[in-house]
């Protein structure tokens, strides 16, 4: 499961003899290497009473993948693995809290398997109803000249700035233009044209999320959690065909219910932008 950024994430690595048996080493070192392409090299332990199996603890600095090599001498050895930091802006809709509630759940062991999907479940909403937790997007425009431009992520919340690309483009002051915030379309108060390619920087999503949307992004957590984790509570009552079996939805087949998006239907974005 992906780490918090900041967590400390303990990693861990067998060593094997030449036959695959588990062989303490004679010297084990450990690079971790981040998203920017630095390196650190955490303490490694071989913990007592067990032979072959070697921790370090690691305290996150970067949001992203991070590569694990562990290398063993005496006996030769290696292994790789990846560590996942999530940004510190969850795309998550809904709490933990209500997650487990919706699943009928009270202990903690599998909380951090219940975030996974809770983060998963809002990808698959935000694809039919675009962004729902607030954030900053950069975007280029690539036009030469036009009467209006087409923001990619809606609902947008504001405009912060619109830039030139080239040297000697022009900027546009956002105080001069109008923004559909349902719509992404910008034009310029005073009817004029744009010249590009611009750079635009706004901000996207909502401030309120609507009981549709935390519905939907629940029902869809609910259904990835049972489909992952069969025979574990989280399901609805009566058959088993009353919620896993699903029309195919176009862009994602078999992800989510068909109940999800009926709920997000007032939503959705319009043809062409899903």
């Amino acid at each position: 499961m992906p780490y918090d950024l900041g967590a400390t994430a303990r990693l861990t690595a067998p060593c094997r003899d030449a036959g695959g048996t588990l062989t303490d080493a004679g010297t084990a070192q450990l690079t971790v290497t981040l998203p920017d392409g630095s390196t650190d090299t955490p303490v490694v332990t071989n913990p007592p009473q067990q032979t072959g199996r070697y921790v370090a603890d690691y305290v996150t600095t970067q949001a992203g993948r991070h590569l694990v090599r562990w290398v063993f001498t005496g006996p030769a050895y290696a292994f790789t693995d990846v560590l996942n930091v999530r940004l510190p802006q969850l795309p998550a809709i809904s709490s933990l809290a209500d997650a487990k509630n919706q699943i009928n759940m009270t202990s903690e062991p599998d909380d951090d398997e219940i975030r996974f999907w809770l983060n998963a479940s809002a990808f698959a909403v935000e694809y039919f109803v675009g962004p729902v937790g607030i954030r900053e997007v950069a975007e280029v425009q690539d036009v030469t000249v036009a009467e209006r431009l087409s923001l990619r992520q809606v609902p947008v919340l504001s405009l912060t700035a619109l830039t030139p690309i080239l040297d000697g483009g022009t900027s546009y002051d956002p105080d001069t233009l109008h923004v559909d915030g349902a719509t992404g379309i910008v034009r310029r108060l005073d009817g004029g044209l744009f010249t590009g390619p611009l750079h635009a920087l706004y901000e996207a999503g909502r401030r309120v999320v609507t009981e549709n949307i935390s519905a939907a992004d629940l029902l869809i957590f609910q259904h990835l959690w049972r489909t992952q984790r069969p025979g574990r509570s989280g399901g609805l009552p009566g058959s088993s065909d009353d919620y896993s079996v699903t029309e195919p939805i176009p862009g994602l087949g078999y992800a989510i219910p068909n109940r999800a998006v009926q709920m997000l239907d007032p939503d959705r974005l319009p043809p062409g932008m899903a």
